[in-house]
């Protein structure tokens, strides 16, 4: 582990970039450290595997294979073993259920899966069955199942899709990649419109069924943020020869693309991302998983950087500048919900667990813009 920790934290080494790539890097990396220190410095009790809780950590692992802060990853395992590497806890198969529940029989529901790419993460660090043998329990178990509509809200798709090839790499069991297919084309025919090339958050949010005050589609700007994620995730792990590879690719590419589209002129996204008057003002959440996802997709070679970055420094500026506090809060966070909600208040004090994971995983790509 010690050897492990010191090839990440070696990797960092800036003595090989130009002076302005070193400072900026150098920059971004004070950012996370002020961030992620502030979050764990006032919540030191471990919380639930759920997922807003799970969410952070997912962030705070890619801070932690960025830098090599051994408290960062020694803050997740506490998390883990608090939660037994569970997520729902229930053990009765009968009784497990994918519709929304926050109890221990909703194994199924994927707000209580994302807490596994974590574990799945933790295990590649240091390798022990304990620590993914119920994220194979009750995913192979899920796969066993004949049915296919188990992400029915696009926020599914962040919490599960990732944990499907992070499993499949650690086990080379390739149902995970026919199941993810599987899934995954179920939630993009049920949520995907195709002229704005977004995603509704659920079906009861379907134009024309459902409007913003003004008449316009209604696509919430954090639904839409998991979703571009959990592609770009995706894409990290999939194999390059993977027979749907070029689908999940075609669909992050235009999405991309709408997504930089609506961008306000500050930087951030509004909650209904094509009618920012629905519900006004920034918000911090899906802001940053959207500039989460285009950096990876710059940083990667799948986006073109002459396109995106301008919208990704826009986006990050507002982030550093405006979304962290002084005392390294991350403000404008959406509380937990499902929708833009017209008159509903976010302010610099607004935060929340997932807002911080996101913000996280922006600030790591940014920084490894910088570095390489």
């Amino acid at each position: 582990m010690k050897k492990l920790i010191g090839l990440i934290a070696a990797t960092c080494c800036t003595a090989v970039m130009p002076a302005f790539a070193a400072d900026k890097y150098s920059d971004v990396l004070a950012i996370i450290d002020k961030v992620n220190s502030h979050w764990q410095a006032t919540h030191t009790e471990p919380g639930t595997a759920f997922w807003h809780n799970a969410a952070y950590h997912t962030g705070n692992m890619e801070a932690w294979k960025l830098t090599g802060n051994k408290s960062y990853y020694d803050y997740s395992v506490r998390w883990a073993e608090h939660n037994r590497w569970m997520g729902a806890q229930g053990t009765d198969h009968a009784k497990w259920k994918y519709s929304y529940g926050e109890t221990a029989d909703y194994v199924l529901f994927g707000d209580w899966q994302v807490c596994f790419q974590t574990y799945a993460d933790l295990y590649t660090a240091e390798p022990d069955p304990k620590k993914i043998a119920r994220a194979r329990e009750v995913m192979e178990y899920e796969m066993s199942t004949p049915q296919k509509d188990y992400w029915w809200w696009a926020d599914g798709l962040y919490m599960v899709m990732p944990v499907m090839t992070k499993l499949y790499k650690i086990t080379g069991n390739t149902l995970y990649l026919e199941k993810l297919y599987e899934y995954w084309a179920y939630a993009d025919r049920l949520m995907y419109d195709k002229d704005a090339c977004l995603y509704y958050r659920d079906a009861r949010y379907v134009y024309p069924a459902h409007k913003t005050a003004s008449g316009k589609k209604d696509f919430w700007a954090r639904g839409d943020g998991w979703v571009l994620a959990a592609l770009a995730k995706v894409l990290q792990d999939l194999p390059k020869d993977n027979a749907h590879r070029n689908e999940y690719l075609e669909r992050y590419r235009l999405m991309a693309s709408a997504v930089a589209s609506c961008q306000q002129p500050e930087g951030y996204w509004t909650r209904s991302m094509l009618d920012p008057d629905f519900a006004p003002g920034a918000e911090t959440s899906g802001t940053a998983f959207f500039t989460y996802a285009l950096m990876w997709g710059v940083n990667n070679g799948l986006l073109d950087s002459g396109k995106y970055m301008p919208v990704i420094m826009k986006a990050w500026k507002y982030l550093s500048e405006t979304a962290v506090q002084a005392d390294g809060s991350v403000g404008y966070v959406q509380p937990i919900g499902d929708r833009a909600i017209p008159g509903q208040v976010i302010s610099a004090g607004s935060t929340a667990d997932f807002g911080v994971g996101a913000f996280l995983l922006a600030a790591c790509e940014v920084a490894r813009h910088y570095k390489n």
